[in-house]
C-alpha cells in the first residue's frame, strides 16, 4: 500500500520507523514546519519526524496548515492509498481525509473512547488509571470519534511519569500500527464503533493544569507531579517565585524526613500543618497536603536547571535545610 504519514513529535517517530522497517511504501511524510527553539529563539530545529524522514530519503511536506488548494494538489500527486496520522498536531479537514483511497487511520495514545483529545497520557495518570494503551482507529471528522480497528493494552506503573509512559506508548503504537495495516491488507479488520456513553475528554494542556493545589490529597498531588514530568513540569510558588517539582511520592511515617534539619526533632505534620507547609528536607523535600505528606526528590527554579531538593535548599540564600522547615508553598 502507498502510505502518506502525518506526524511531528518524538512520539510519532517509532510509528514511522516501524513502517519503514517493515518495508512499507511510505510515499510522503507531512509534518509541521521547523520551529525556533532555545532562549533566544535563534536556533531553527526540524521536527523529529522530519529528521527520520530525511535520513530515510522520504519526500517531506511542511505546510503551516494542512489545507488549501496547493497542499491538496501536492497530496493528491503522491496518490496515497492510506493515510497514517500519529500526533501530527492539526485537525485534518474532510477534504484531506478523503484523499487516500482507503481512508486515514490514526494512532491514539489511549484506550478509546477513554481520554479522547490532545493530552491522553497525562489524563490517564491524573485520573489514577491502572491501565492504558494505544488505539488504531479509522478517522472521521470528529475528535477521536472514529471506529476502532485495533488496540494494544499496557499497565501503568505505580511510579511512572508522563514522559516514561509516552516513550512506552510510542513504541507500543508502532507495533500496533504495523499489526493493524497487515490485518487491513488481509481484509480481516472489522471496525467497531466507539461507545459514546464511555467517552471522556483530555483537552490540550494549559499552564494552570500543571499548578499544584496543596489542598488536594497527597495521592492527587503525586499524580500531578508524575503526569507533568518532564514537561511542562508541575509547579508551585514560594515567596512569589515559581518552582517545578519532580520525583513525587507519598511519604510514609518519617520517610525521607529530617525535621529541623539533619535528623533533629521538630513539630508539625499532615495532621496539624497547613497544606503546602515544608515539613522537612533530607534526601527529599517533605510537604504537607490536604491529606497526607508527599516527598519530592527534585526541583527546578525558574530559569535554572533541575536539581535535588536538598541541593536547592542548601543554595537558597545560604540557608541550611533546617531553615526550610515551616516555609509554605502557595
Amino acid at each position: 500500500m502507498r502510505i502518506v504519514f502525518f506526524g511531528t513529535p518524538e512520539f510519532a517517530v517509532p510509528s514511522l520507523r516501524a513502517l519503514l522497517d517493515e518495508g512499507a511504501d511510505v510515499v510522503a511524510v507531512v509534518t509541521q514546519p521547523d520551529r525556533p527553539q532555545g532562549r533566544s529563539r535563534s536556533t531553527i530545529v526540524p521536527p523529529p519526524v522530519k529528521t527520520l524522514a530525511e535520513e530515510r530519503g522520504l519526500a517531506v511536506m511542511q505546510p503551516e496548515r494542512p489545507r488549501g488548494d496547493v497542499f491538496l494538489a501536492n497530496l493528491r500527486r503522491v496518490a496515497p492509498e492510506v493515510g497514517v496520522v500519529v500526533a501530527y498536531g492539526h485537525i485534518l479537514r474532510p477534504e484531506v481525509l478523503a484523499v487516500p483511497a482507503r481512508g486515514m487511520i490514526n494512532v491514539h495514545a489511549s484506550l478509546l473512547p477513554r481520554h479522547r483529545g490532545a493530552a491522553p497520557i497525562e489524563a490517564a495518570i491524573l485520573a489514577g488509571d491502572l491501565e492504558t494503551g494505544v488505539t488504531v482507529m479509522r478517522m472521521d471528522p470528529g475528535m477521536d470519534t472514529g471506529p476502532i480497528l485495533h488496540q494494544a493494552r499496557t499497565l501503568i506503573r505505580p511510579d511512572e511519569t508522563g514522559g516514561q509512559l509516552a516513550s512506552r506508548l510510542a513504541e507500543l503504537g508502532g507495533r500496533a500500527l504495523t499489526e493493524a495495516l497487515v490485518l487491513l491488507q488481509q481484509g480481516v479488520l472489522r471496525p467497531e464503533p466507539q461507545d459514546e456513553t464511555r467517552a471522556t475528554y483530555a483537552p490540550k494542556l494549559d499552564r494552570d493544569q500543571a499548578r499544584i493545589s496543596w489542598n488536594d490529597p497527597g495521592e492527587e498531588v503525586v499524580r500531578r507531579i508524575r503526569a507533568f514530568d518532564p514537561t511542562p513540569g508541575a509547579w508551585t510558588t514560594l515567596d512569589g517565585g515559581e518552582l517545578k517539582l519532580f520525583g513525587g511520592r507519598l511519604a510514609g511515617a518519617g520517610a525521607g524526613r529530617a525535621r529541623g534539619g539533619e535528623g533533629e526533632g521538630g513539630g508539625g505534620g499532615a495532621g496539624g500543618s497547613e497544606p503546602g507547609t515544608i515539613l522537612g528536607v533530607a534526601s527529599e523535600l517533605v510537604v504537607a497536603t490536604g491529606a497526607g505528606d508527599v516527598a519530592i526528590a527534585d526541583v527546578q527554579p525558574a530559569g535554572r536547571r533541575r536539581m535535588t531538593a536538598a541541593e536547592w535548599f542548601r543554595g537558597r540564600e545560604g540557608t541550611g535545610t533546617g531553615a526550610a522547615v515551616g516555609w509554605r508553598f502557595q
